[in-house]
């Protein structure tokens, strides 16, 4: 099983930490491959930057020249996983998402504690969309800047910790998420700090997207995921993967709704035959 874990922000660094992390997480047999965008924010703190980074996530993905069987966003309450499932007919899973499911598996409520002030409202809203703010008891600010987790991590584990405690004691929760993939990298010390469990978006939403894999299961592509209606995209990255990932997903679903006829098999040359079955393309944006 092959899993892409895609950065929101193009600092490569933090690329390796969140990849690094995933790997601790994944099985022996799962393969972590991690991605950076070309193009973006060197961190996301923030509406505008949250916004380029969906179109970034997007082009790193569909620019990405080999199979896999799932993708993971690496952003905590970023925008763009919406996207990536219309595109995709693989598996998605968001460590936003992914750390408050788990989370609400191990305590009635759960606090997320991330990294700067103005990036409370945006994971609020994302926990909300999701259907899964109601047992959250706070979103709590540790007051550490992205790209400082990495800068100075010492001081960030006292901060992230320090939140945590009050998250526990103020705001009676019983989880800690950590709000930020940056932070994948430190989850092991901050687990030693806190008096409750402490999930880890990332090693969350790895073994969520194992789990999709095995059973078989992705997303739905009835109404909400369906694919994108063709039609000329001009402009951007993405736009030519973008258009053939979107037919090669009517081409497939076609094909499988009909009995099988002698060129049947031309359409299902967007998604090429592997060695191992269940590992999935897509097709690369050229």
């Amino acid at each position: 099983m092959r899993i892409l874990v895609v950065n929101v922000n193009t600092t490569a660094s933090m690329t390796d930490g969140i990849a690094r992390a995933a790997r601790e997480a994944a099985s022996a047999d799962t393969e972590i491959i991690g991605l950076t965008p070309s193009f973006g924010s060197e961190s996301c703190e923030g509406n505008v930057e949250s916004h380029l980074a969906a179109l970034g996530v997007m082009d790193a993905v569909l620019g990405y020249d080999g199979e896999y069987d799932a993708v993971i966003q690496a952003g905590y309450g970023e925008h763009g996983r919406e996207a990536l499932q219309e595109l995709l007919d693989v598996p998605v899973v968001d460590i936003t998402e992914a750390g408050a499911t788990l989370a609400m598996l191990l305590g009635r409520r759960y606090s997320v504690v991330t990294t700067l002030d103005r990036t409370v409202p945006l994971i609020e809203d994302r926990l909300l969309l999701a259907g899964l703010d109601r047992h959250c008891a706070s979103v709590r600010s540790s007051g550490m800047a992205v790209l400082d987790l990495e800068a100075d991590p010492d001081r960030a584990v006292d901060a992230i910790a320090g939140e945590a405690a009050e998250a526990v004691d103020r705001d009676r929760a019983e989880v800690i998420v950590l709000g930020c993939g940056g932070m994948a990298d430190l989850a092991e010390v901050i687990v030693d700090r806190c008096s409750v469990p402490v999930v880890d978006g990332v090693a969350a939403a790895v073994r969520l997207a194992e789990s999709l894999v095995g059973l078989g299961l992705s997303t739905s592509k009835v109404r909400t995921f369906s694919p994108a209606r063709p039609k000329r995209m001009t402009g951007w990255p993405f736009a030519r993967g973008a258009q053939e990932a979107g037919a090669a997903q009517e081409a497939s679903a076609a094909t499988d709704a009909g009995p099988r006829s002698d060129d049947a098999g031309s359409a299902a040359t967007n998604r090429p035959a592997t060695a191992d079955p269940a590992v999935r393309t897509h097709p690369a944006a050229g």
